[in-house]
């Protein structure tokens, strides 16, 4: 939901309200690694970001949740100002209608110099 009187957020909710009894599911933050430890788009956000949402989609498959489960992201770029790329992905690798509440934060380095985004989840897999 967005709370009257804040302009909607490109892609994200300010407010995720919660109201269901359901399982917590944190994912650890993410990066372009693939499924054998290689580095996928060395130097490309683009590629970086597509690997990195690839990641969060196994994970949350892993835990029993989708994408529509999630209630919050949160962005760790090294240029904040690239945004609009990570946007873009985030578009097209997430269904229709899931705007998690999310934060996007600017940081001088990564656990590896040759990454350029690391991106988290929270999500909410409601009770059966």
């Amino acid at each position: 939901m967005n709370a009257p009187g804040l302009a909607p957020g490109p892609g994200y909710s300010h407010v995720v309200s919660v109201d269901v009894p359901g399982r917590l599911v944190v994912v650890s933050g993410q990066i372009a690694l693939d499924g054998e430890g290689n580095l996928v788009g060395p130097g490309d956000l683009e590629a970086q970001t597509r690997q990195v949402f690839t990641n969060l989609e196994a994970a949350l498959a892993a835990a029993g949740a989708r994408w529509e489960h999630v209630i919050r992201l949160g962005y760790f770029l090294l240029d904040a100002s690239a945004v609009g790329v990570v946007r873009a992905v985030r578009t097209q690798m997430l269904p229709d209608g899931v705007d998690p509440a999310a934060s996007l934060i600017q940081v001088s380095g990564l656990v590896r110099d040759d990454l350029l985004i690391e991106v988290e989840a929270l999500a909410v897999v409601p009770a059966a």
